[in-house]
Parts: C-alpha cells; structure tokens; sequence
C-alpha cells in the first residue's frame, strides 16, 4: 500500500515537473494537469522500454561521443512523447533536447526529495 501510494506521488509530481517545463520553457506546451500526468506517464514507460533498446543499439556512437549520445537519446524520448499526444507539445528537436534536460534536471531534485 505504502509503495503504490509513493509511486502515484512520484507520478504527479512527475507531471508537475512537466508543468513547470513549460512555464519554464515555452517550445514546450502542456494544454493542462490530466495532460501532464498522461504525458509523464507515457515518458516515464518510453524512458522504460525503448530507452534501454537504444542505448544499446547505439553504444558505439555513446562511447565515442563519451556518453554525450545519450543527451539526444533522452531528446527523442521527450519528443516522441510529444508526437504521440494531443495535450502535450514539443517544437522540434532542440526544443526536445533543452526540455529533456530540464525535466531530468527537475526529476534529479524530485528523487532526491523523496529519498529523504
């Protein structure tokens, strides 16, 4: 019971994470709250399946840009969340790569709070 009700916590805070990336960050749009949350949640399970399938895929280019590839892995994760959801939106690629590393700039302070 405790660890569902810290994993919605983490969950919601998640998608204020991606609220305040685009009050942060206007290339960035979330129409509203149910949208972030929708659009954390699709991230957070990109981030879980394809992410890892990617890494691994392109782990010669990671190692020869010493892991800077995985700033645009986690670029294409966030616009591709972009691009499958109505409520949330991202302006091409750039945009997706300054929002990817603000929202994991967020996430850091998130998991740090809640490991507290």
């Amino acid at each position: 019971m405790l660890a569902r009700m810290a994993l919605l916590l983490k969950w919601a805070l998640y998608a204020v994470a991606l609220v305040a990336v685009s009050y942060l960050y206007p290339a960035v749009r979330v129409d509203g709250f149910g949208s972030a949350l929708i659009a954390a949640l699709v991230i957070g399970l990109l981030n879980a399946v394809l992410r890892p399938i990617l890494v691994l895929l392109t782990l010669p280019v990671t190692l020869v840009t010493l892991g800077l590839f995985l700033f645009v892995i986690n670029a294409l994760m966030f616009w591709a969340a972009g691009s499958l959801l109505a409520g949330f939106h991202v302006n091409g690629f750039m945009a997706a790569l300054i929002g990817s590393l603000l929202y994991s700039a967020l996430g850091l302070l998130i998991d740090a709070a809640l490991r507290r």
